[in-house]
């Protein structure tokens, strides 16, 4: 039996994807990475995202082209959208199965159910009358957490661990607390477990991942959970009893990332200087309209607090424009808090109403093309503040990841270095998957997107492990 993935929207949409195939490879079913060339697919799971009106849209087109692709699979829908708005995939006609949140770690144990109950009807005949089977629950409630193991799957070099899942904030522009329900933690002994288990299948990388990675462990206090422990002791307990050469935080909100982070991150090399901070407004009045925690000062704090302890660090901000209120002089305040910042990538979204948030409702709506300009201007500095970040580096020694892939357009090995510079070199396939010591001698810029282009290579790095493991 063949199955095929289609994943929509975030790294814990990733992750998640990549937990169910690997639970369908471990029951037998073959995943196809190339659809039309490994011939057709018994099983098509589409994880949609719902983040924006437009991501809503996206997930419903790309399930009635999964229909249509796939006339004769089994059709499951699954993710954010179909949490959110579970009555509009099972709509569609051809959908076979819509799958929550609170049941996508079941979907190998589903599917095989229907399999078992189409067997027994009448050849090219269907369980469920043509009906679409919904399996769903509210999240609204506190839930625990279900694992899907951490899997390095294909060419994946750096492995996503979702350590935590949900949200509390209630951004006034954000769906996903309604999609991904409250706030809950992998158990740390769990997390240990799984990256020690990637250490031991040959990965040098995870990427701890999650909706809102701060909030780590304040479930396990809700819930008198013994032995409860913040994000700061997570990492700890990780340098301790992990293996793993390589740790990265995939994103945290600025008023999230302590001293105390930063410092156990600068005790040792294992811990990525790279540090996402979404910022979305550099306007304290619209970030109090957004309904966001932390204000301007603060983003400009903890950037200083990243720089003064990692120089060449890595430091990428989210950004959103055009909500409604945002004038034109709070406008300017976000173009100012960046250029005061100086991060080092932007990650830049024109507002776009969501249905069933407080913004939706809000009056003093930016005309689009507002927006739209405003975006342009914000994505402008971005490739300005990156070129800066990467001729930073130029002459520099960085420790670099290879990849499994080589770059398509060079034939050259790719790698991607501690402080997420991605740098390109000559070598032989046996440096794959290693880490290397590599001097970045030149900036190459093609296809809209920079790279590092490294020389002499020294390798491979042995990362320090944490004494207290080697005892």
């Amino acid at each position: 039996m063949k199955f095929l993935i289609r994943t929509l929207g975030c790294k814990v949409n990733q992750c998640e994807s990549d937990g169910i195939a690997r639970e369908l490879e471990r029951r037998g079913w073959v995943r196809i990475m190339n659809p039309g060339a490994d011939g057709p697919a018994d099983l098509c799971i589409l994880n949609t995202c719902t983040v924006t009106h437009r991501a809503s849209m996206q997930s419903r087109q790309a399930a009635r082209r999964m229909v249509r692709e796939y006339p004769e699979s089994l059709i499951v829908v699954t993710g954010c959208y179909a949490q959110t708005e579970p009555h509009a995939p099972a709509s569609i006609r051809g959908v076979d199965m819509v799958v929550g949140h609170g049941h996508k770690h079941r979907i190998p144990d589903l599917v095989e159910a229907r399999l078992v109950r189409d067997a027994s009807l009448p050849s090219g005949a269907r369980s469920g009358s043509g009906m679409t089977e919904r399996h769903y629950s509210d999240l609204t409630e506190a839930v625990r957490f279900q694992l899907m193991p951490a899997t390095g799957y294909g060419p994946r070099t750096r492995p996503f661990l979702k350590i935590q899942d949900g949200c509390n904030a209630f951004c006034a522009y954000c769906i996903v607390p309604h999609a991904r329900g409250r706030s809950r933690s992998l158990p740390p002994g769990l997390v240990v477990r799984e990256i020690n288990r990637l250490s031991d299948a040959g990965f040098k990388e995870v990427v701890l991942t999650g909706i809102h990675v701060g909030r780590y462990g304040l479930d396990f206090e809700r819930e008198k959970t013994p032995g409860k422990m913040d994000f700061a002791g997570l990492l700890e307990r990780i340098l301790s009893e992990t293996r793993m050469p390589r740790i990265r935080i995939s994103s945290i909100e600025p008023v999230e990332l302590s001293d105390r982070i930063l410092d156990i991150a600068a005790a040792g090399d294992r811990i990525c200087p790279h540090f996402h901070l979404p910022l979305q407004s550099g306007d304290n009045a619209v970030l109090r309209r957004m309904n966001r925690t932390g204000t301007r000062e603060d983003f400009l704090d903890r950037a200083a607090a990243v720089r003064s302890r990692f120089p060449h660090a890595a430091i990428g901000a989210d950004v959103l424009v055009g909500l409604p209120g945002e004038d034109e002089s709070a406008f300017r305040r976000t173009r100012e808090t960046l250029a005061a910042a100086g991060p080092d990538y932007l990650h830049v979204f024109p507002y776009s109403p969501r249905a069933g948030t407080p913004a939706a409702d809000m009056p003093d709506a930016a005309p689009p093309e507002a927006a739209a300009r405003r975006a342009a201007e914000i994505r402008s500095m971005g490739r300005v503040f990156r070129r800066r970040f990467y001729e930073g580096r130029a002459g520099q020694r960085v420790r670099v990841l290879i990849e499994h892939r080589r770059d398509a357009h060079s034939g050259l090995l790719r790698g991607v270095s501690d402080e997420y510079l991605s740098v390109l070199l000559d070598g032989p396939d046996e440096w794959k998957n290693s880490l290397r010591t590599v001097d970045v001698m030149d900036i190459r810029d093609g296809e809209g997107s920079l790279a590092a282009i490294g020389g002499h290579v020294q390798g491979p790095h042995k990362s320090l492990i944490h004494q207290n493991f080697l005892k």
